[in-house]
């Protein structure tokens, strides 16, 4: 009894130092003055609809948006073949892209953001200044994160095995890859996809320094609205906050089912069995 009363208030404890910052945040984005008192002395939400009705917020929070998911989709369709090819017909190749998942652990992101910028701001290439930059950092950004999540669901089902029976069994190559190998390992991949959004949502370095004013994040939209109004700044945190949660969770709501579809699938493939008259 005393061992299951100590770990619940251990459990407490870490929500509470967990949540409180989050709940203090909302409770100053909705307080009208809060400076000598334990709670707010009133509430309003006009902070939020100041927020909500601004254009230059959800412009902001559509350019975040879009380079994330399309840094994450891009993510997919380059690492999820590759290290299937990797493993099942290149296994050589596997050793290289260990080596190139650990890289950007070893390149801050001030240090790419300058070499990028010099490689791309003159040249037949130049792409300073847009989305596409940022894309491109951001993929390297998540690199390691998608690799990861991504092997480790390739490790849990036999794709060597998988891959020889739909081969045998009459599936082309491409048709066991769609079909067969990536419903297999699409748990993983939306796990993936669940870190990269975390990491890119919280990115601040790579976005000021590539592309700024240019292509104004939320990111770079809250670092400009905290020196204006602080209510105004803690009101986009809790809505950052809210976009973040609602994202991953429709992003576990799809793994989930994901995964009850298998189930079914799998119950509808197995063999009847019956007593033999």
């Amino acid at each position: 009894m005393k061992k299951n009363l100590v770990a619940k208030v251990i459990l407490i404890i870490i929500f509470a130092y967990l949540f409180f910052p989050i709940v203090a945040t909302i409770l100053f984005s909705v307080a009208t003055r809060w400076s000598t008192t334990i709670l707010p002395e009133g509430y309003t939400l006009s902070y939020y609809h100041q927020l909500f009705t601004s254009p230059e917020f959800l412009h902001s929070l559509v350019r975040t948006v879009y380079a994330s998911f399309a840094t994450i989709i891009l993510s997919i369709l380059l690492i999820v073949p590759s290290l299937y090819l990797a493993i099942v017909y290149y296994p050589r190749l596997a050793k290289l892209f260990e080596i190139l998942s650990i890289l950007p652990f070893a390149m801050p992101g001030v240090i790419l953001a300058i070499g990028m910028i010099q490689m791309y701001s003159s040249g037949p290439i130049r792409i300073t200044s847009t989305p596409w930059i940022l894309i491109g950092s951001y993929f390297i950004l998540i690199l390691p994160f998608m690799y990861q999540s991504i092997k480790n669901s390739f490790r849990t089902v036999n794709v060597k095995a998988l891959t020889e029976a739909a081969i045998m069994l009459g599936c082309g190559k491409l048709e066991t890859f769609v079909k067969i190998i990536f419903p297999n390992v699409l748990r993983g991949v939306i796990s993936a996809a669940l870190i990269s959004v975390s990491v890119l949502f919280g990115e601040f370095v790579l976005a000021n320094l590539l592309v700024g004013d240019n292509y104004e994040t939320i990111q770079i939209y809250l670092y400009k609205l905290q020196k204006v109004d602080g209510h105004l700044a803690n009101a986009l945190v809790a809505a950052y906050f809210l976009v973040i949660l609602f994202i991953s969770l429709l992003l576990i709501w799809l793994a989930f089912r994901n995964q009850e579809q298998q189930l079914l699938e799998n119950k509808s493939h197995k063999p009847e069995t019956g007593r033999l008259t």
